[in-house]
C-alpha cells in the first residue's frame, strides 16, 4: 500500500476561511444550464402542415369566422408561444466562478476528500491500469483525478469507468469538485489553483 511521505502547505488565504455554498450552487446551475442542449421546438401556425386557404365565406354561413385550418384554436392547428430551439447557456463573472471553485474545494478538504499524490499515470491507456491507480489511492465511486497537463494514456484508461473523470487544473470547475466523493491532485495542479484563486 502507498504511504504518507510528505506533507503540503496550503495558503491560508486561499483555501482558509468560510466556504460560500451560495456561489457553489450559483456556479453549479450556470453549469448545467450551459450543458442542456435546447433542441426542443413546437411547430407555429407557419409552420404547420395543411392550406392557408379560407375554408368558408366569412359571413352567412352561421359558423364561426375562420381564417384557415392552421390557426391555433383548431385541432392540428399552429401552437403560440411553444417552445423554440434556443441555448440556455449564460455568463457569470470571471471572480464569482474563481471564488466557486475555491469554495467547493475548501469544503471537500474539510471533508477530507481531497489526496494529493506525486503523479497521476499510467503506463497503458487500459482500463484496468486505471482501475489499479484507483486502487492504490483507495478509491471508490465518483472520483475526480486533477493535473496540469493529464497524460493522453490516463484520459484513455478512465473512458470506461462512467464515475471517474480526469481534468486539467486549468479547466476543474466548482461542478466537477463537487460532484465528486474522493479527489486525487498532484502538487502541480494545487500549486497552479493557489496561483490562480488567490488573484
Amino acid at each position: 500500500a502507498d504511504e504518507k511521505v510528505g506533507s503540503i502547505d496550503l495558503g491560508e488565504e486561499t483555501f482558509g476561511g468560510r466556504a460560500d455554498i451560495g456561489l457553489v450552487w450559483e456556479s453549479v446551475v450556470q453549469e448545467n444550464a450551459a450543458a442542456r442542449r435546447g433542441t426542443h421546438g413546437t411547430k407555429t401556425r407557419g409552420e404547420v402542415r395543411g392550406s392557408g386557404r379560407k375554408p368558408w365565406r366569412q359571413k352567412g354561413t352561421g359558423r364561426a369566422r375562420v381564417g384557415e385550418i392552421r390557426n391555433p384554436l383548431w385541432r392540428t392547428g399552429g401552437t403560440v408561444f411553444g417552445p423554440r430551439p434556443r441555448s440556455y447557456a449564460y455568463p457569470l463573472p470571471k471572480k464569482v466562478v474563481r471564488r466557486a471553485l475555491r469554495a467547493a474545494l475548501v469544503q471537500k478538504l474539510r471533508d477530507g476528500a481531497v489526496t494529493v499524490v506525486d503523479e497521476l499515470s499510467v503506463d497503458e491507456p487500459k482500463t484496468s491500469q486505471a482501475v489499479e491507480l484507483l486502487a492504490r489511492f483507495d478509491v471508490a465511486g465518483r472520483a475526480l483525478l486533477v493535473d496540469t497537463k493529464s497524460g493522453e494514456h490516463l484520459k484513455r484508461a478512465v473512458q470506461n469507468l462512467s464515475k471517474v473523470r480526469v481534468v486539467d487544473s486549468n479547466q476543474v470547475t466548482a461542478r466537477d469538485v463537487a460532484a465528486a466523493a474522493r479527489i486525487l491532485m498532484t502538487p502541480a495542479a494545487v500549486e497552479h489553483l493557489e496561483k490562480v484563486l488567490a488573484s
